[in-house]
């Protein structure tokens, strides 16, 4: 939904314990999403085949054919026909700040999923990305691949405001990647009472995204490397911005490219995402990528990548 104002300028700071408001929105519209779900379609979309794991409900076949026919493997989802698929409720503003709720539905369920018969089936895993689900499922996930040697990607995103500092430790410790946003890092350090330096000793590589300002990458030795956004032609929607970012950094650092090409491409499916009305509305052509690659970070950047992107 879109709100036609600010909620800054409704929601009073000094009220927040009495909070009672609601918004008249002039717009609704009902998409596919889900963090893994967006993932997958935007991996299909870059010709990838990934695996999507999780727990659906009696509503998803409508669903479940967009992404076969992308490629996406759904053969480690499974339905629940008693409950709904998971659905997130999202009002924008005219500041693309967002208000939303989450009904839980099915994703209740992705803790009695063990993935070691899924890495039997598929031929294992290259990189398990384990982003927000139900808190235990994510746990469960997480102890697994430190179990079996699965390399993740630790990607609590939206659930961390929901997890205790034990949980969220639980999460990050060992990840090959740790991807969040500006706000959830610092979210992150305050309930872990990590600092940055105990958070580096515990994960690979930390990458922390700042919306507008582009993201950071932080290696193991320190080394830090800025990659700027490829710049929106307009803005659209902002919902499921993240996710798309994810698949293009997944896209190229699967074909064995570098951390910031592998950035500099999720920030260009970001943009298309961001420029959309919906987080999988948006529609590829290799041309029009090469042209905003090379306009957003060079000629050799574009020449790097163009190998990696699908016809």
């Amino acid at each position: 939904m879109h709100f036609p104002g600010k909620f800054s300028e409704q929601i009073l700071a000094e009220q927040l314990d009495r909070i009672s408001v609601s918004f008249l929105v002039d717009d609704l519209t009902v998409r596919r999403g889900g963090v893994a779900g967006n993932i997958a379609f935007a991996l299909g979309v870059l010709g990838q085949n990934p695996v999507l794991v999780g727990a659906v409900g009696s509503d998803f076949a409508e669903y479940k054919k967009v992404l076969d026919d992308l490629g996406v493997d759904t053969s480690g989802v499974q339905s629940f026909d008693d409950v709904h698929t998971a659905r997130f409720v999202c009002t924008t503003d005219d500041d693309m700040r967002q208000i939303a709720s989450f009904y839980t539905g099915a994703m209740a369920r992705s803790k009695e999923i063990e993935l070691a018969p899924i890495a039997e089936r598929v031929g294992g895993f290259d990189l398990v990305l384990i982003g927000a689900s139900d808190p235990d499922a994510m746990i469960r996930h997480t102890e697994e691949c430190r179990e079996k040697g699965y390399k993740f990607l630790a990607d609590p995103s939206q659930q961390l405001a929901r997890l205790d500092g034990e949980q969220a430790k639980k999460l990050v410790d060992g990840a090959t990647y740790l991807v969040t946003n500006d706000y959830e890092y610092e979210l992150l350090l305050k309930k872990t009472g990590w600092t940055a330096e105990e958070v580096a000793a515990k994960v690979g590589t930390r990458i922390t995204t700042y919306g507008e300002k582009g993201a950071v990458i932080v290696e193991s030795d320190g080394t830090e490397t800025w990659v700027d956004v490829v710049p929106p032609t307009e803005q659209v929607d902002p919902t499921g911005v993240g996710d798309a970012w994810r698949a293009g950094f997944l896209t190229a650092l699967g074909a064995g490219l570098g951390l910031e090409r592998s950035a500099q491409l999720g920030a260009l499916i970001a943009t298309y995402v961001l420029e959309s009305d919906g987080p999988q509305e948006w529609t590829w052509d290799k041309d029009n990528a090469l042209t905003r690659l090379r306009a957003a970070f060079g000629e050799a950047v574009a020449t790097e990548l163009e190998p990696v992107l699908p016809a």
